[in-house]
């Protein structure tokens, strides 16, 4: 782990630089509490400080301070430790109010410090794990189980934004809405598994199409939903077709069993002053009900929305 050591007394640096070199830390010295702050606002900076209370510029405590106030909100954390000759309980409180989470009275023992700096340590390490589940949480309750695509909740709320975007950027958005056709009767002759794996191979093919950008979700079942941000229509159709063309090119095999697929598609088009999710949804899936009618296989388009 990487330690920032921020001391203005050479002779002090030197040996707690030393220290903290022989327990196994990476250390960046120091000598000013501006040349601290400076590293403390770097892209990747360490997490775990030492800081002299008394140092040219910012003191140590102005840097817990600054710290505190100006990371508050995100969910990087840094455990910050004083160096300090002060001894008085009024001074000692007065840090650590100013966001310390530990203090060392000079002169202070090697071992006393080992310790303290092992607790930084430490407790970095738990919030490190501690974000890393909340991530991982997050990216559970937006993503479908199966496929791996946005869910249906997220799906829409990707979909809000974006229209939200096309408004204030005067830009048209387009959705489609898409279908795999006869899936029941997939699952009928092949079963669930089979169709599982259907659906997880529909997905692989409809993303490796998108553009970078367009958004897939599963809205449910065996439909899905392509948000397609700045697309008119004819560069929606263009997508709904390349994305058709590509699920149907051959057959899915799972095993010894090979499904062959096709592909449904509505598109629905908002210009930038347009209703909401609701409305496009609705006209998307009435597209996608005159491609199920006359035919499977095919994409249809719905009327652009415009507001009224």
């Amino acid at each position: 782990m990487r330690v920032l050591l921020a001391e203005d007394d050479g002779i002090t640096r030197k040996m707690v630089a030393a220290m903290l070199r022989k327990w196994g830390y990476e250390v960046l010295a120091v000598s000013s509490g501006d040349e601290a702050w400076g590293v403390l606002q770097g892209d990747d900076p360490p997490r775990l400080a030492v800081l002299d209370w008394v140092m040219p510029g910012l003191n140590g405590v102005d840097i817990c301070r600054k710290v505190r106030s100006e990371m508050l909100g995100t969910d990087r954390y840094f455990y910050l430790i004083l160096l300090t000759a002060k001894t008085s309980r009024e001074e000692i409180v007065s840090g650590l109010e100013a966001g310390a989470d530990d203090y060392m009275v000079k002169p202070f023992d090697p071992s006393e410090l080992h310790v303290r700096v092992g607790i930084g340590k430490r407790i970095l390490t738990l919030h490190e794990e501690l974000v890393a589940a909340k991530e991982a949480l997050r990216f559970q309750a937006m993503r479908d189980a199966l496929t791996g695509t946005y869910n249906r909740a997220a799906a829409l709320r990707r979909l809000e934004e974006e229209l939200d975007r096309a408004r204030r950027d005067h830009k048209p958005l387009s959705l489609l809405m898409m279908d795999i056709d006869h899936f029941k009767k997939i699952n009928d002759t092949y079963g669930h598994l089979v169709g599982d794996a259907v659906l997880k191979e529909t997905v692989r093919r409809m993303q490796s199409v998108v553009r970078s950008y367009d958004v897939v979700g599963r809205f449910g079942g065996e439909e899905f939903l392509v948000i397609l941000p700045s697309a008119d229509e004819k560069i929606a159709v263009q997508v709904a077709e390349r994305i058709r063309a590509a699920v149907s090119a051959h057959p899915v095999t799972d095993d010894a069993v090979s499904v062959t697929l096709t592909l449904s598609a509505g598109v629905a088009t908002a210009e930038s002053a347009s209703s909401g999710v609701d409305a496009l949804i609705q006209s998307a899936d009435v597209a996608l009900y005159e491609a199920k009618r006359t035919g499977r296989n095919r994409v249809c388009t719905a009327a652009v929305l415009r507001a009224a």
